[in-house]
C-alpha cells in the first residue's frame, strides 16, 4: 500500500474517498437503519457485499498507510490489529458507538483529518502546494476534519427537512390501521 501511495493522483482519489466516507459516517450518525437498499436477488446481495467490502478494505488500508507516514512496520501492525478488530469486534463497536455517539463524530473528524493529509501529500502536486502555502498540510488536515463534520451534519439536517416535508397519504395510513 505504501508503494501504491507514491503513484501520482492515487492519494487524491484516496483522500476524496476518505472524505466521502467520513461525511457518510457523520450523516448517518442519528439516522435509523443502515441506509442500504435491499437487493432483489442473491446475486444482487453478493454484489452489494463485495462492493462494500472492497470500499471498506481500501479505506482501511489508505487510512492506516497515511497515519503510518510510510513506516512499513506501523502499516503492517495497523493492518494486523485492525482486521481482527473489524471482524470480531463489530458487535462490541456498535454497542459502544450507540452508547457514546460522540465517538462517531470524532471518528468522522479523524477520517477528515487523515484525508486532508493524504490530499496535501499527493506526489503529483505536494511540492507545488507546499511552495504556495507554507502550512498547506495543516490547513488541509484541519479543513478536512471541519469539512467532514460540517457537511455530514448539513446533509443530515437536509434529509430530516425532506422527511418532514413529504406529504402524508392519509388513505394509506388509514388502511394500515
Amino acid at each position: 500500500v505504501d508503494q501504491l501511495l507514491k503513484i501520482s493522483f492515487l492519494k487524491l482519489a484516496g483522500g476524496l474517498l476518505l472524505l466521502w466516507i467520513g461525511v457518510k459516517l457523520i450523516q448517518r450518525e442519528e439516522e435509523h437503519g443502515d441506509g442500504v437498499k435491499g437487493a432483489g436477488s442473491v446475486w444482487g446481495a453478493i454484489r452489494t457485499i463485495i462492493i462494500a467490502d472492497a470500499v471498506m478494505s481500501l479505506d482501511n488500508a489508505i487510512a492506516i498507510a497515511a497515519a503510518a507516514k510510510g513506516d512499513t512496520t506501523l502499516i503492517v501492525l495497523g493492518l494486523l490489529i485492525s482486521i481482527p478488530l473489524i471482524i470480531f469486534g463489530a458487535t462490541l463497536i456498535m454497542v459502544v458507538l450507540n452508547r457514546f455517539p460522540i465517538i462517531v463524530i470524532a471518528g468522522g473528524a479523524l477520517l477528515g483529518w487523515i484525508a486532508g493529509e493524504v490530499l496535501a501529500t499527493d506526489p503529483a502536486y505536494a511540492d507545488k502546494l507546499a511552495a504556495l502555502t507554507p502550512h498547506a498540510k495543516t490547513i488541509f488536515e484541519v479543513g478536512g476534519a471541519v469539512l467532514v463534520v460540517a457537511l455530514g451534519y448539513f446533509l443530515q439536517y437536509r434529509a430530516k427537512q425532506r422527511r418532514h416535508e413529504e406529504p402524508v397519504d392519509l388513505a394509506a395510513e388509514k388502511s394500515k390501521e
